[in-house]
């Protein structure tokens, strides 16, 4: 079953679809995984690492207006972001999206202390996954839940943070059999 989405979203998800490839967007049926497990967990706090035009943040902010919660995005090229801006305008979620641009890593190494996360959707630079879950753990709640794009079809480069998930016995994980591989992990 597809989530009802208004005319506006409908247009510019297919809009965007079309340029998947170009933008390295996630497939629809990942984003439509993402949307359902915000809202089945309640999640009020959710992080995105690797905006690009914003198509999985769209996925992400919509199941937020459920929950009332808030999307931070971080995303490295500034055209990049401001066209995920434009999308996120255009969609009505704007408001609760909290877009940051630049290095992820530096971004994450500063957050405030106090800053926390309920859900995190991964999608960015493949080498660097493992220094963002090192650098994310601290702000995670303590039921939150990791997920991350690309662990089949970029297996070599994100390794390093597979093993890193699986040697902390905080955490429990699957890796689905989505396009390129969808990892979720489950602090417990």
């Amino acid at each position: 079953m597809d989530i009802k989405l208004d005319d506006v979203t409908s247009d510019v998800l297919a809009e965007l679809e079309k340029t998947q490839k170009e933008f390295w967007n996630i497939p629809r049926e990942t984003g439509i995984l993402l949307n359902t497990f915000i809202k089945m967990m309640g999640a009020k706090s959710v992080l995105e690492i690797g905006t690009s035009n914003g198509y999985s943040g769209i996925w992400l902010a919509k199941a937020l207006k459920h929950t009332g919660g808030k999307l931070t995005t971080i995303e490295f090229y500034e055209k990049r972001q401001s066209v995920a801006i434009d999308n996120f305008k255009k969609c009505g979620i704007a408001d609760i999206i909290n877009p940051i641009q630049g290095s992820a890593c530096m971004i994450l190494e500063y957050l405030k202390e106090d800053e926390k996360f309920d859900f995190v959707f991964i999608d960015a630079n493949k080498r660097e996954y493992v220094k963002y879950f090192e650098l994310i753990k601290p702000h995670l709640t303590p039921r939150a839940v990791i997920t991350a794009d690309n662990i089949t079809s970029h297996a070599e480069k994100v390794q390093p943070f597979i093993d890193a998930i699986d040697a902390d016995e905080e955490f429990q994980y699957e890796i689905l059999n989505l396009q390129g591989g969808l990892l979720v992990a489950y602090r417990g």
